[in-house]
């Protein structure tokens, strides 16, 4: 009997997962047993991937500059990089305007379903903390962004997550030190990393067995502590004009595909699809990530000079999905409140929206602190930040699993995109979890 393909596993698992959530959700001790003893395996799933995503960077990057032969392929590489990701974001924020001016769904929303929202959420722990946490960004010099790049600790960056762009530096630094003191001297450093590299891609075929378990546990786990449904259907509209626009980017990613990469787009679409499933369900690039770059070099063909680099720089600043979901939300926060929003005003948000999605982490709940960077760009009351992040909080975390599947598929679009530019998209080379167990049974 043919094995199914992992796709097909993982989408089985979250729809498992949202009827056993649903059906959790009947039982009065259904959401404690879910929390209890169902939302750890997902827990764990989401900590492994984390556990080898710095050190598939730091070797995959590496190894990516270090093979190079030409260093001056490296600049033409990262030029083309971050110029089309500021293309996409610029694309994707866009969309997101001309859909919600043309659907209004601010104007739909009642007195009542706003005081409602803003008596549930506008004191809530999380809406809070997201705007001050975009304060502190905010109030930060204009090339903080660049300081923060750079670490004083190697070490230190590689102890944590949030410092990807920190190991990003180092990890480019030493590729092109390597590169300079010539082959001779770099060999026993690059073995070592050309190691470790394909050590931690088995790594990640070793997790990936547990995927349709873990997503089943995150999506189950999601919807048990979803909110009341009431204020959800309220939301519908605005909803709607946020899903269509990440839909469209899927349209636009394919269109590129086909007509410029020259490949099948729904090819594409099947090959990626772990790692947007995976996206939807963690809601994290950043946990996607190890995923997301086995996918494009072993089953897309990318090589891995420019993966390495495309793919853990996307995760970090290219957010076509997050940036799409600022300029509805925005709109649609202002129509509601009746604060009224000019050309300039709007042409504002492109600009604010682009340059925060650069500096935001790549973790759930990212969004709504670039939210509050871009109400503020446009002049939105202050003392109505708390009420304007009530109106979308309630939807926020199925829209952040939307948008991270969209922030993916970006990353994925762009690798391709770079690799046929420079002569680095080659065929497919999937490798098993299972190609050397039998020579060491």
């Amino acid at each position: 009997m043919k094995k199914l393909e992992l796709h097909w596993q993982i989408l089985i698992g979250m729809l498992l997962g949202i009827l056993f959530g649903f059906g959790m959700t009947q039982i009065d001790w259904g959401a404690s047993f879910v929390s209890d003893w169902i939302k750890p395996i997902g827990t764990i799933f989401i900590k492994l991937l984390k556990l080898i995503a710095i050190p598939l960077i730091l070797a995959s990057l590496i190894k990516g500059i270090s093979d190079l032969k030409d260093i001056s392929k490296f600049k033409n590489i990262g030029l083309r990089t971050i110029v089309i990701y500021i293309f996409t974001t610029i694309i994707a924020i866009t969309i997101g305007l001309v859909l919600v001016n043309i659907a209004n769904p601010g104007d739909g929303v009642s007195e009542e379903t706003i005081n409602k929202l803003t008596s549930t959420y506008a004191n809530d722990s999380g809406v809070i903390s997201k705007i001050n946490e975009a304060t502190k960004q905010k109030d930060a010099g204009p090339l903080q962004f660049l300081e923060d790049m750079v670490p004083d600790n190697a070490m230190k960056a590689m102890g944590s997550n949030s410092l990807m762009l920190q190991v990003i530096f180092f990890a480019i630094f030493l590729g092109i030190s390597m590169l300079l003191i010539g082959e001779e001297k770099s060999k026993p450093l690059k073995d070592f990393f050309d190691s470790l590299n394909e050590v931690v891609l088995k790594m990640v075929d070793i997790i990936m067995l547990s995927a349709p378990y873990a997503v089943f546990a995150l999506l189950a786990s999601v919807v048990v502590s979803s909110s009341d449904p009431d204020l959800l259907l309220a939301l519908l509209k605005y909803v709607g004009v946020v899903v269509l626009g990440l839909f469209l980017m899927v349209v636009f990613y394919c269109i590129v595909v086909g007509v410029y990469v020259k490949k099948n787009p729904f090819w594409f679409l099947k090959e990626i699809s772990p790692a947007q499933l995976l996206a939807f369900s963690t809601s994290s690039s950043a946990a996607t990530l190890p995923v997301t770059m086995e996918r494009v070099e072993e089953h897309i063909g990318v090589d891995k000079e420019v993966s390495s680099f495309v793919l853990p720089v996307g995760a970090t600043i290219n957010m076509d999905g997050t940036s799409l979901y600022q300029g509805v939300a925005a709109v649609f926060i202002a129509q509601a409140l009746s604060f009224d929003l000019s050309l300039a005003d709007q042409l504002t948000i492109v600009l604010t929206a682009l340059l925060a999605s650069i500096g935001s982490a790549a973790v759930p709940g990212a969004g709504m602190v670039m939210l509050v960077i871009v109400l503020e760009s446009v002049g939105f009351p202050a003392d109505k930040f708390a009420v304007g992040l009530a109106l979308i909080f309630a939807v926020d975390r199925p829209l952040d699993m939307c948008r991270t599947v969209i922030n993916v598929t970006g990353d994925a679009t762009v690798s391709m995109v770079v690799a046929k530019s420079v002569g680095k998209l080659g065929k497919p080379d999937v490798k098993e979890w299972d190609d050397h167990l039998d020579e060491v049974k």
